[in-house]
């Protein structure tokens, strides 16, 4: 099925597997175009003053829905600018002469003629040696010539070693200040090239990474070229839902953003001119989400961005709840920043109208993780205190039809796109909502919520991290059994407890993955390591060894070729 919605194209990720790129057609085009119809349907359907039920339930649904309306037109115009196509002449014409003496041995690349000095930055922060030696691995063996750099956050002698066995630098400085952000600029004080690239320590290049991207900077406007996170990880629930939440976003909004000149950074698989990230003082170290802040400032500075959306490298997806949660709250918190504190609408800043939206989008999109909060707790009203957020006079089934044409059509249209349901992603949607709330929260108090890797978790029980959930999933139950005792005795069935029946079902789905994972954990459990000295607070940095010539490469005469 997913087939007859996109015209397809094949490339290959870094661990050789095919990998299918979606791409715009006509029947796409048209299910976006009825998707659009029932959002804006089911909005006038909700505004009906006729249609109006108790005041508290319904102003709930509202701006619930509201914001999911919002959110989903907004998404549905970017999605039908997603045919928008970045490589253009000047890029093509690039890519033809990018390494024009490799028939020479030499693989520099060049731009207009001119060589590129091109660094490749992998972050590390403690993460697992085996995930981090291949990337290192696959990142020293690119096409093209480029220096590797370990940027080394987590100190570690181990790290140190790989990447001196695999011909890489390696960077380790006195603190940890400005975390992820921090170490890039800390490195772009020692390396100088023309242009540099970032991967997260868990995810692995393809060999083409720079001959796909480098070509684009032939255009003296861009500023970086960002590819997709794609994932290879997907055995558990959490990873598999927290991987498919982003197949749209990938595969069709951030292209979408291209027309608009507003595709943002997502913090890894991301090249960029390094003259424009002097210009604006370096990475954005304010905030936990360095990589939008800092599209949008070079985005205000006039400075263009590019996205492709070819796999050039695979990572992994959060594979617990706790690596989940604290993955989320990191991100929500870069968004709700951007809304509380740097409101694109603003006059004062200087960003087309275009990008405006865009960046309206992106500040407020998990807003949509606090509505299943609200629309939760319209069912028990109406259970408990007889409470409706819709007119008696309206049927269950006028409302079905109406509520199935805005959220069965994005069911659809995400049916197509991925080529299935996916109910992992319905799941973590729905009980995602305290971690989104606590992210608001933490911006309006100015809390810190720290920097946490995205794959790494602990030993700690995943029920640490889902206790609302857990509450509200006992809460839920219960009300489900007062609504079905309560239809029985009224001798008629209704749609608040068939909702609140779901949503106690959806929420039961996330506790047994939790508890799956507490399980697993359990079982796999260990005795705790003695702990490790403190590591001693020195900044490194390491050249790989210069490797002699082999006898191969030697001239007859003695010299080098």
């Amino acid at each position: 099925m997913a087939t007859a919605l996109t015209s397809n194209l094949t490339t290959y990720d870094a661990r050789g597997n095919a990998v299918r790129i979606a791409e715009t057609s006509a029947l796409f085009v048209l299910v976006s175009v009825i998707a659009t119809i029932g959002v804006v349907a089911y909005m006038l359907f909700l505004l009906d003053p006729s249609h109006r039920g108790d005041l508290l339930p319904y102003g709930m649904v509202i701006v619930a829905e509201s914001i999911l309306v919002f959110q989903a037109l907004l998404s549905m115009w970017t999605i039908l600018a997603s045919g928008y196509e970045p490589r253009n002449f000047e890029y093509h014409d690039a890519k033809r002469v990018l390494l024009p003496h490799q028939t020479d041995g030499d693989d520099t690349m060049h731009i207009a003629g001119t060589p590129q000095l091109i660094d490749v930055f992998i972050t590390v922060y403690g993460e697992d040696l085996a995930t981090v030696r291949r990337t290192i691995a696959a990142a020293v063996a690119m096409r093209g010539a480029h220096r590797t750099w370990v940027l080394d956050d987590g100190r570690s002698d181990d790290v140190k070693d790989v990447a001196e066995q695999l011909g890489a630098w390696y960077v380790r400085r006195l603190s940890s200040n400005g975390a992820k952000a921090g170490n890039i600029n800390h490195a772009l004080s020692i390396a100088m090239g023309d242009l540099f690239a970032i991967f997260d320590a868990d995810f692995v290049p393809d060999p083409d990474f720079l001959v796909e991207t480098v070509p684009f900077f032939a255009m003296d406007n861009v500023a970086f070229v960002q590819t997709p996170q794609a994932y290879g990880n997907l055995q558990t629930i959490i990873a598999r839902g927290a991987a498919y939440m982003q197949t749209v976003f990938y595969r069709f909004v951030q292209r979408g953003r291209n027309r608009f000149n507003a595709a943002f950074c997502v913090g890894t698989n991301v090249i960029y001119r390094r003259s424009a990230i002097d210009e604006i003082g370096g990475i954005h170290v304010d905030s936990k989400s360095e990589d939008v802040w800092t599209a949008l400032t070079l985005h205000e500075r006039g400075w263009r961005s590019i996205y492709i959306s070819d796999v050039l490298a695979v990572g992994d997806a959060p594979e617990t709840v706790e690596a989940y949660s604290k993955q989320q709250l990191r991100w929500a918190t870069g968004g709700f920043e951007i809304l509380l504190t740097h409101n694109p609408l603003s006059p004062r800043r200087r960003l087309s109208g275009d990008q405006r939206i865009q960046y309206l989008v992106t500040a407020t999109f998990y807003l949509t993780g606090i509505c299943p909060l609200l629309l939760l707790l319209v069912p028990p009203l109406e259970i408990y205190f007889d409470l409706r957020p819709m007119s008696l006079s309206i049927t269950p089934v006028t409302w079905a039809l109406y509520y199935c044409g805005f959220y069965a059509m994005q069911i659809v249209l995400a049916w197509f796109v991925v080529g299935s349901f996916r109910w992992e992603t319905l799941t973590l949607a729905t009980a995602s909502f305290p971690i989104y709330s606590k992210a608001l929260w933490n911006v309006i108090t100015g809390k810190d919520v720290g920097w946490h890797v995205t794959g790494a978790g602990s030993a700690r029980s995943p029920f640490n991290f889902v206790v609302p959930q857990v509450l509200f999933f006992v809460f839920l139950t219960l009300t489900s059994v007062v609504g079905v005792a309560r239809d029985v005795q009224n001798g008629q069935p209704t749609l608040a407890t068939a909702w609140n029946v779901t949503n106690t079902l959806i929420l039961a789905l996330f506790i047994a993955a939790a508890a799956r994972e507490a399980w697993g954990t359990s079982a796999a459990s260990v005795p705790a390591a003695a702990p490790e000295a403190a590591p001693v607070l020195r900044t490194i940095i390491a050249r790989p060894p210069v490797r002699a010539a082999s006898p191969a490469e030697l001239t007859p005469e003695g010299g080098t070729a």
